[in-house]
Formats: C-alpha cells, structure tokens, sequence
C-alpha cells in the first residue's frame, strides 16, 4: 500500500509559504501523493491553486484533489481547462477526486442549489471527458482523456459514478471496516459497468505529532468540523498522535484493501512531514 500525505491547505492559519515548505518536505520524504481539501465557508486556500503552487516545487509526487467538489465549479469547461493546466504543469501528475459533498452553506453562498447537485454532477462527470478529448478547450492534458478521476462518496451513486467515470475509489474518512464493508459495493457497481481489471482503492485519515499533538487535533480539526456538533471532538480524538497509532492506521487500511492511504495534517508545520515519516518507519 502507498502512504500519501495531506496538504494543510484547509488548517485555518495556514501560511501560503508554510504550503509551499509543507510540498518540498514532501516530495523529499518520498510520500506518493499530496493531498488538499475543499471547501468554500472556511479560511482555507482553494485545492487546485494550492496544487498548481506545489507543482511547481516538486517534480515526483502526485498531486491529488481528495475531494474537490466539482459542482460548486459550475462552468464545467473552465474546470476542465483548470484540472488539464495542473496536470499539464505538473507533467501529468494530477490526480483529480471529485464529489457533490454535503454542505449546504458551501452551495448557499456559491448561489447554487444544493439539492440538484447530484444530477448536475452525473451530467458534470460526462462533460469534463468530452472537454479533454475534444479541441474546443486547452490546453490538453498531460496524459490522454484527462486526469485519473476517483470519486469520493459512499452513496449508491457514488460507487455508480466511480464505475462509470473514474479510475477509482476514495473514503473520506472512517474506519478501516467501513472501507472493508464499502469495496463489495464498489465490486458489484465495477462489474455491473463491464469495466475491466479493478479499481483504485484509497482512503484518508489524520495525525497530529509531537509536544503539541492533543492541542493541535482538539483545536484545529474540532474547529474545521465543527458543523457536526459533538462529532467533531470525535474526530479529533481519533487522530493519530503517537507511532504506534500511525503504524497500527496503516496496517489497518492495507489489510482491509486499500492501494493508498494518506495521512492528513492536523498542523500546518512542515516538521510534521518528518514527524511521519519517522513515525511510518
């Protein structure tokens, strides 16, 4: 199983140049894919700009949109030419997840309606593959028909759209026996799509370590979730903050079958890249 790790572009108070540091760190730890979150009610810097700035300091990892909720990007062409530049700068190495999401304040002030978001997305999903193989839009991505597209979502129509449309799976959060429970569903919608070979299988968690782990993951994560009441102190709790647990996470999610999981930060230092590759071993 790769490890990938998370950007801490959604930390509140993050710094551009603690970004750019946090990519370098990366890249040389030799972690397999950076990471962002999306949202658009918070102070965090938005995931494909954030991802072009870390293209341009790094030349091997990928970089991975997990997830970026494309229907709060209306115009389907100018996210398509938006995901092909990234890929494009970056020499191919964009790895576009994408989903509906679930807030309801995101569409509000992006004066879209939330509960048309499914449909608009299916018809989303068909769009971005006709830009990037046709000439109307440019430039052309680095790799034919697009960037790999995983999509995000535990819905019926989730594992349907990953069938049809993408190269893959990611579980935003859970358990390694959510995940485990969710891949005969991703089997059967694979199968019942005539798509050959398997899907790409990934997951993501969080860490905080160090002398300031606890606080870190109480007062970061608990304020990013703090739409979800009491859950969100769960949350935080159930961050990895000391070796053991980081390893014990890793383990967990191999064996229940996943290609790929990253470790989002809880702290936007870049000591935390060393801190977790120390940690993995």
């Amino acid at each position: 199983m790769e490890i990938g790790i998370g950007l801490p572009n959604a930390i509140r108070g993050v710094q551009g140049p603690a970004l750019i540091d946090f990519a370098r760190e990366a890249e040389q730890a030799g972690f397999s894919s950076l990471g962002t979150i999306d949202r658009i009610v918070y102070d965090n810097y938005e995931s494909l700009i954030a991802l072009a700035a870390a293209a341009a300091v790094t030349e091997r990892i990928r970089l991975l949109t997990s997830i970026l909720i494309a229907p709060l990007r209306p115009n389907t062409a100018l996210l398509a030419k938006q995901a092909a530049s990234v890929d494009g700068l970056s020499g191919g190495r964009l790895v576009l997840g994408i989903a509906p999401g679930g807030r309801e304040d995101d569409y509000e002030v992006s004066g879209i309606d939330f509960h048309t978001r499914g449909g608009f997305f299916d018809r989303q999903l068909d769009e971005l593959r006709r830009l990037w193989d046709g000439d109307q839009v440019g430039p052309k991505p680095a790799r034919p028909g697009g960037p790999m597209v995983v999509l995000g979502g535990q819905s019926d129509a989730a594992f349907r759209r990953t069938a049809e449309h993408g190269a893959g799976w990611m579980m935003g959060g859970g358990t390694p026996d959510m995940f485990r429970e969710a891949m005969p569903k991703l089997d059967a919608a694979w199968k019942e799509a005539g798509r050959e070979g398997e899907p790409r299988r990934m997951a993501l968690g969080y860490f905080s370590l160090g002398p300031d782990a606890e606080r870190s993951a109480n007062e970061n994560l608990g304020h990013y979730y703090a739409w979800l009441g009491d859950y969100a102190q769960q949350i935080a709790g159930s961050a990895a903050k000391d070796a053991d647990t980081v390893k014990q996470y890793a383990a967990a999610f191999e064996e229940a079958g996943a290609d790929e999981f990253v470790f989002f930060p809880a702290s936007p230092d870049p000591g935390q890249v060393t801190l977790l590759r120390e940690a993995l071993g």
